[in-house]
């Protein structure tokens, strides 16, 4: 594997898991407004940046 793909990979799950967090946060009625967005907005651009590099890089196929 490509060292772009697997970091693509790394902020793709990382994305994913600061989106579960947020939402597992509101769910709960525990975070305050503040931190929920901040892991909601940070969640999306690790989820976002790393669907685009993963895209964007070539495969050795």
């Amino acid at each position: 594997m490509d060292l772009k793909k697997l970091f693509g990979t790394i902020l793709t799950l990382l994305g994913i898991g600061g989106l579960v967090y947020a939402a597992i946060l509101f769910a709960n009625s525990t975070g305050t407004t503040k931190a929920l967005i901040v892991y909601a907005v940070l969640g999306g651009i690790f989820f976002f940046s790393g669907i685009g590099l993963i895209r964007t890089t070539k495969g050795k196929e």
